[in-house]
């Protein structure tokens, strides 16, 4: 004990302090002086922190939080919790700075954070994560089909139109407004996004957010059948009115709920969900009386709309820092990554037809 109190003293750690000090107390102190983050960004950490760490890791003092907890907490997460890769990265994102700052002021030796999350990149289970598909080019076209075919569904077919050719995040397109719209120039001015957060009182309320990064602000063009899916919704709202809900100071949102209030990214999700299940029923019914196999839609959310804009504009354009422009990506590296994807899928193909050709009978 002697020895390891005049080691600490000799590298200038706090034993006492440590062993007094909570992470919960470490959390509080670290959040509120993050003057430089986002709101939405501390409403997320706040959030996740409290339902994941605040009654787990939080108790404990810093002084029993060695590298081995923090890796048998990230790995409870993932196979208890099922936790994703985004989320872990939070996670991870929230617990490894403020061990950091422990460090520097002195109440612990090293922190017990790091190397946890590259580890956990090296788990079997980590390495072989369901990779994020985009629909062909027939489920798309099924799909929406199948939208503008009902008449209980084709409400939301100018919805779906739009995210399927815009390749807008979801919180863009719940934030966009008619002034975004340049039907002179058949472009659309993406710079605000629509969040629905906690605040501090535990309530939740809809927040206006510049993008992210700089490159989420750019101009995306409005393709044919956006334009007149636009057209069309423009028109309904002439004639049914909107409630015209105020954000922030900004109303004459593009899609509204039937009540003209936001459009909620877990509403059209479900949407989604119900159409799925919808035709896939009805398929399953034509395929057993046409006595063949059913062609059936995956599970899939707005988000894979966005994947499945950015998919078919690989198959079409070969200049990558162009889609990167107009999906917004941060980092090239996401555009790569969909692109050699899709830059594959074609080349298999490639090998088929080239087997028919040179082996005709």
């Amino acid at each position: 004990m002697e020895n390891e109190i005049d080691r600490s003293n000799f590298d200038g750690v706090n034993i006492y302090d440590a062993e007094r000090t909570s992470l919960k107390q470490c959390f509080d102190r670290y959040i509120e002086s993050k003057f430089e983050l986002r709101t939405s960004t501390r409403s997320n950490y706040i959030y996740m922190y409290n339902k994941y760490i605040r009654t787990t890791l939080g108790g404990h003092v810093l002084a029993d939080l060695k590298y081995s907890t923090i890796l048998d907490f990230y790995k409870e997460l993932i196979f208890k919790n099922g936790f994703k890769p985004n989320s872990m990265e939070i996670i991870h994102t929230i617990l490894h700075p403020i061990f950091t700052r422990a460090v520097r002021d002195g109440l612990i030796r090293s922190n017990p954070a790091a190397g946890a999350m590259k580890e956990i990149k090296n788990l079997k289970e980590w390495k072989n994560k369901p990779q994020r598909h985009s629909l062909t080019k027939a489920q798309q076209e099924a799909f929406m089909s199948y939208v503008e075919n009902s008449k209980t569904n084709r409400k939301w077919a100018n919805a779906f139109t739009v995210l399927f050719w815009t390749g807008l995040r979801i919180g863009e397109f719940s934030g966009l407004t008619w002034d975004d719209c340049d039907f002179k120039k058949d472009v659309i001015n993406v710079s605000r996004t629509l969040l629905y957060r906690p605040t501090k009182n535990g309530k939740s309320e809809y927040k206006i957010n510049e993008p992210k990064t700089k490159s989420g602000t750019r101009t995306i063009p409005m393709l044919e059948p956006v334009r007149k899916a636009l057209l069309e919704e423009k028109k309904r709202q002439e004639k049914e009115g909107t409630a015209g809900m105020v954000i922030d100071g900004y109303s004459n949102r593009v899609f509204t709920n039937r009540f003209g209030l936001v459009m909620r990214p877990s509403s059209i999700n479900r949407a989604i969900d119900r159409i799925v299940e919808e035709y896939n029923k009805e398929e399953m019914e034509k395929a057993e009386a046409e006595n063949r196999d059913p062609e059936l839609l995956p599970e899939f959310s707005a988000h894979t709309m966005r994947h499945t804009f950015c998919t078919r504009m690989c198959e079409v354009e070969s200049r990558v820092k162009i889609i990167q422009t107009i999906m917004g990506h941060s980092d090239i590296e996401t555009t790569m990554n969909i692109y050699n994807t899709v830059t594959e899928e074609y080349k298999l193909e490639s090998y088929e037809g080239l087997g028919k050709k040179l082996f005709k009978e």
